[in-house]
């Protein structure tokens, strides 16, 4: 009993801790920087300092009041909340108000490289925002694409339960002109799924011959599948990133990982569109609702061949660091819990790597899952690059991404630069598998942290 009593013991998460003293430093083979050093690496730019331009005025400015009414949590009254829009380059100002929400909340920029201080994670960039606060969020929007906002305090309760919404940066120089450019959210509010909060049939507002662009993201915790039955149709962005040169598909099912976002473009035919969902929602533009459903084609779209090649933006051949990320699962305690919990490199939260890198570095990892359920891991602050999955190099257009979708049994190799510092957390975006233990963190040397998990503000980010 005693081997078992003092796993147990171990086990136990202090009432706070600084997540830069959690886990064990792992240099990936190159050189141990200031941190090695330093007890818990209290030393250096603090993450709060890490700002855009005070002294800038914004662009846009947008005010979210998150309310919990029972039943959802709204945000400015709906779920999901409004979309932001803004253009590249713009410096986007966000007020956020909690209303009455008792845990306390957060906004987290999904996808956007913002400044590590307003990254909208609790108890790592920021504290929780509580009832009758409000907390303002500036950064500027340096790449066009679709992301979203959502909750990082006690997040696999507060995004299921609808505080979520889209953002959209526009590209300020003119590309392909678009008729029609809609965004669509996937989320499953405890029933069917929905889009935009809407279960079972959506219209488009759109006429044959029209060019569109749908914005789709993925808001729930696992992978969605969407499909355009016999339409002809591109792939033009992954993760915010665009596409190189997308070839015409037909036939052929888009896997969407949780957190993830794709936009597709087609041009209206005379019977119009239909875009099918997994989970049971549909759009129809052009078209009115099918008499029965389809099922998604056996031809599934792999982004490691689809596109044309272009060199990368940094050496890949000779990274500065190589980091594992192995995702296992064994018996133990977590937090003095008795279970099977998910592991990182064999150890239970918090023994789990922080992976240290120098500003400037390339890093490569390489993620392998062995757990037998698949991981949709997304990293805060940063696009990777895939390079290959199962040993088969990329060949197609660079394959950027911040969800990664990592099948049972999978190995890929991905590519980071480090230019964003600060303390970034990279997790499960299957949030539940986040709050029992899949995370760990990208902590870059000479940052040092300004917030605690737990303490007053009761910051809970998964």
């Amino acid at each position: 009993m005693l081997p078992l009593g003092w796993l147990w013991y171990g086990s136990l998460l202090p009432d706070e801790y600084d997540m830069a003293q959690m886990g064990h430093a792992d240099w990936g083979g190159g050189p141990r920087g200031v941190h090695a050093a330093m007890a818990g690496g209290h030393h250096g730019t603090a993450v709060s300092e890490l700002i855009a331009d005070p002294e800038r005025t914004p662009d846009v400015r947008e005010t979210l009041t998150v309310r919990d009414d029972g039943r959802q949590i709204t945000v400015n009254g709906s779920t999901p909340g409004p979309t932001i829009r803004a253009h590249q380059g713009d410096l986007v100002e966000v007020t956020l108000v909690n209303d009455n929400l008792d845990d306390g909340t957060t906004l987290h920029w999904h996808g956007v490289d913002v400044p590590n201080a307003v990254d909208g994670v609790a108890g790592v960039t920021q504290d929780a925002v509580m009832p009758g606060e409000e907390h303002v969020y500036r950064f500027v929007a340096e790449d066009a694409g679709s992301y979203w906002y959502h909750s990082h305090q006690v997040s696999h309760e507060q995004v299921q339960r609808g505080l979520l919404g889209a953002l959209v940066v526009e590209p300020t120089e003119d590309g392909e002109s678009t008729d029609v450019d809609e965004t669509f959210l996937i989320h499953r509010y405890g029933g069917s799924g929905s889009l935009n909060g809407v279960e079972g049939f959506s219209e488009v507002d759109a006429e044959p011959g029209d060019t569109v662009r749908l914005r789709l993201v993925n808001t729930d915790n696992g992978l969605a599948t969407v499909w355009l039955p016999g339409a002809t149709f591109r792939v033009l962005a992954v993760d915010g990133t665009d596409v190189n040169q997308p070839g015409e598909l037909t036939d052929t099912a888009i896997p969407l990982p949780a957190g993830g976002r794709v936009d597709i473009g087609f041009t209206v035919p005379d019977d119009g569109v239909r875009v099918e969902f997994s989970g049971g929602p549909s759009l129809g533009i052009a078209a009115g609702p099918a008499d029965a459903r389809t099922s998604p084609p056996d031809e599934v779209l792999d982004l490691l061949t689809y596109g044309e090649p272009e060199p990368a933006p940094f050496d890949v051949e000779h990274p500065d660091r190589r980091f594992e990320y192995a995702i296992d699962r064994k018996p133990g305690f977590l937090d003095g819990r008795p279970g099977m919990w998910w592991t990182v490199n064999g150890g239970i939260f918090p023994d789990v790597p922080m992976y240290m890198v120098s500003e400037g570095d390339v890093v490569v990892f390489e993620i392998t899952n062995d757990s037998g359920d698949a991981h949709p891991m997304h990293l805060h602050g940063h696009h990777a690059l895939v390079l290959s999955r199962d040993g088969v190099p990329a060949t197609g257009s660079p394959w950027w991404v911040d969800s990664l979708e990592v099948a049972v049994g999978e190995r890929y190799e991905v590519a980071v630069l480090a230019d964003n510092p600060g303390v970034w957390m990279d997790h499960c975006h299957n949030l539940p598998h986040a709050a029992e233990g899949l995370v760990a963190h990208l902590m870059y040397d000479g940052v040092s942290s300004s917030y605690v998990v737990g303490g007053e503000h009761g910051n809970h980010p998964e």
